[in-house]
């Protein structure tokens, strides 16, 4: 006959015991938070609910008669908050001992010996995860898991807690690292937003708050129409696409600062014979024309996205008499204002060639257009350095096995005597 074996597929040298399966109310005391909505205060308790999750941080606070009347049991350092109302099953670590006052929508799990840090990655596994979604109630609205289904959701163990400490603490130490370039990333982008507003004239005005030395004099008001040459792509009826060859730019590959290149939205022409004119170059800007995110989804062309051929309802800037990213950052800043007003409101709200060529901007002299555009280079390189490592540290916990044991099976035979 065989058993299963419940063992991690990668797990430290000085560990061989198998693991258990334990629902959570025999390794965690189980409470959710006040059904009640509080009075709130200018100050006094922190008081958390489930859009607090990721940081356990909140600008809501009871006061302190309220708390110690309400809550005779409350989150503490080592104790772990799940999310049970509207987003199901996301946790994180309470780390310091400050009074905090939690909602419904949160559960709170009561340290007892298992790491955790092992806890919140172990809920964050495929297996336990799956086990909150069966668990929970999808035709509510919103949807929620009851307290009693949280009790019984699983978790698999090492029945040695030195074991749960150690890998609670290699998790630790990474969700550490990914909060750390999360901060920087963050606080470079606040710090772009902020320069986007002082390195180009507000509206009615024609001089920046913050220039670099050595320049001055006022900006020149122009226009897309004017001051670069704009095309829409070619329309393909056709659905002879191949799996490689020149890749086609439509709208749902423009992104953000970005081109999708993933192969479910993504297809290829075989030549570019008869399209020559939508053949796109390094430092051309696409925009897409058609969704809810137009005005917010244009990328610049990069020598990795090449071959490649613009497709209808997207519009290609490209620069030849100013500089493309100082017109890549002003698209940043104000393009999504500009077509607030005149986008047409339809099923899929679209914009016209005629809506993007009168995008009004002001230009300096084309050194003072270099050294902004190369100042935001920068920046921007900054920012996606630390997302990448971001991406990098979040791939790498998403893909350890340390918390998912792989059943295997194992033969042994009963012999009589």
């Amino acid at each position: 006959m065989t058993v299963e074996k419940k063992v991690p597929e990668i797990r430290f040298k000085e560990f061989s015991e198998q693991w258990q399966s334990l629902s959570l109310d025999k390794i965690t005391d189980v409470y959710d938070g006040t059904h009640q909505t509080p009075t709130y205060t200018n100050n006094g308790v922190m008081f958390l609910s489930a859009e607090n999750i990721r940081t356990l941080t909140s600008q809501k606070f009871i006061s302190e008669k309220a708390f110690k009347e309400e809550f005779k049991v409350y989150p503490q350092k080592n104790d772990v908050l799940m999310t049970r109302i509207g987003d199901v099953g996301t946790a994180n670590v309470v780390e310091t001992d400050d009074d905090k006052a939690y909602y419904v929508t949160l559960a709170l799990l009561k340290y007892k010996q298992l790491s955790p840090y092992f806890l919140k990655s172990s809920i964050a596994s495929p297996y336990v995860q799956k086990d909150i979604w069966l668990r929970t109630l999808h035709i509510a609205f919103p949807k929620k898991i009851n307290m009693n289904e949280i009790k019984q959701v699983n978790v698999n163990c090492p029945t040695n807690s030195k074991e749960s400490d150690k890998i609670g603490n290699y998790f630790q130490k990474l969700d550490n690292l990914i909060k750390q370039h999360q901060k920087k990333h963050d606080k470079l982008s606040n710090i772009k937003k902020a320069m986007l507003e002082k390195m180009f004239p507000k509206q009615g005005e024609t001089i920046p708050e913050i220039r670099f030395k050595g320049f001055s004099g006022e900006w020149e008001e122009s226009n897309l129409e004017k001051c670069t040459d704009l095309l829409t792509g070619n329309p393909f009826n056709s659905k002879e696409f191949t799996s490689e060859g020149f890749f086609l730019v439509r709208g749902m590959n423009v992104k953000r600062g970005y081109l999708d290149s993933s192969p479910d939205i993504s297809e290829f022409w075989p030549s570019s014979k008869g399209l020559e004119r939508y053949l796109l170059e390094p430092e051309d800007i696409v925009v897409q024309m058609d969704g809810a995110l137009i005005g917010k989804s244009y990328a610049k062309i990069k020598s990795i996205n090449l071959p490649a051929i613009l497709v209808q309802r997207v519009t290609r800037i490209r620069c030849s008499e100013v500089n493309s990213e100082f017109i890549y950052q002003y698209i940043q800043k104000d393009f999504l204002k500009h077509i607030s007003g005149i986008k047409t409101e339809t099923a899929v709200p679209h914009l016209s060639l005629h809506d993007i060529r009168a995008f009004s901007i002001f230009l300096p002299e084309i050194e003072e257009q270099n050294s902004i555009g190369s100042y935001f280079q920068k920046l921007d390189a900054l920012i996606n350095q630390h997302q990448q490592q971001i991406n990098k540290l979040n791939n790498i916990k998403q893909a350890c096995p340390v918390c998912q044991p792989k059943p295997e099976p194992v033969d042994f035979k009963i012999t009589s005597k």
